[in-house]
């Protein structure tokens, strides 16, 4: 599962060009020395998985507490039938209940904070874009916080965050670079294959909450495991002489 975490940031991070690019193209990244540039993009992108990892490991303790109490199964299925009902949910309703609106100020914060921070060229300005970058509000980036919280454990829900981060440095590089990957129908294309993909990995969570026994995809719940596999030796005589 953690794997689909790098999926689905490789395939929906042509959204989060569309919803980051802006930030991006405005690095005030050094345009003549390449490997200073390199530099200072990493150290962007590092900041950003600092964040998610961040993010990750809250949701990832939240996970853990319902896993405690015996949910982490029930929560897997839950939160896939989420997933994909997002997905067929129109936006104008789902508007009405943006997740961001409770936020708004600290969210304005984080602008207002970006802003300054893109007028600098200081090395840990970089670091610091990118870390701010990573608390905007993002639908992807809560489909992959369902994900990090159904993991049920708070390294793996941290790691989920990372990994799904990972998957949007790419692209999100090159378009660093070039500015006119915003543009075309390639876009348009890998939009209709965002939803598909979620969809598809909502699918993968109901069927790891159900345990129907699929190795690696649904394994059966280790205490199920447990007591199929405890049995009376036969040749052990419980007979009272």
């Amino acid at each position: 599962m953690l794997f689909s975490a790098l999926l689905m940031g490789l395939v929906g991070s042509l959204h989060c060009v569309g919803m980051c690019g802006p930030i991006a193209f405005m690095l005030p990244v050094d345009r003549e020395n390449k490997v200073k540039k390199l530099l200072q993009i990493f150290l962007y992108h590092f900041g950003r998985l600092l964040s998610y990892g961040i993010i990750g490991l809250l949701f990832g303790i939240l996970g853990k507490g319902l896993y405690v109490f015996g949910l982490q199964q029930k929560l897997s299925i839950a939160i896939g039938i989420l997933m994909i009902a997002l997905i067929f949910i129109p936006h104008r309703i789902l508007n009405r209940f943006s997740l961001s609106k409770p936020f708004y100020k600290a969210i304005s914060g984080i602008k207002n904070r970006l802003g300054q921070e893109l007028k600098k060229k200081s090395p840990d300005t970089f670091l610091t874009i990118g870390f701010l970058n990573g608390f905007l509000p993002c639908g992807l980036v809560y489909m992959a916080l369902f994900g990090a919280v159904a993991m049920g454990n708070v390294v793996e829900g941290s790691l989920y965050m990372i990994l799904f981060g990972m998957g949007t440095i790419p692209l999100m590089t090159t378009t660093i670079y070039f500015s006119s990957l915003l543009k075309g129908t390639l876009r348009i294309k890998v939009q209709k294959l965002i939803p598909v993909f979620v969809v598809l990995i909502g699918t993968l969570f109901i069927l790891r909450g159900l345990g129907i026994g699929i190795p690696y995809i649904s394994p059966k719940p280790v205490i199920e495991i447990a007591s199929d596999s405890i049995a009376c030796p036969s040749d052990v005589n419980l007979s009272i002489e």
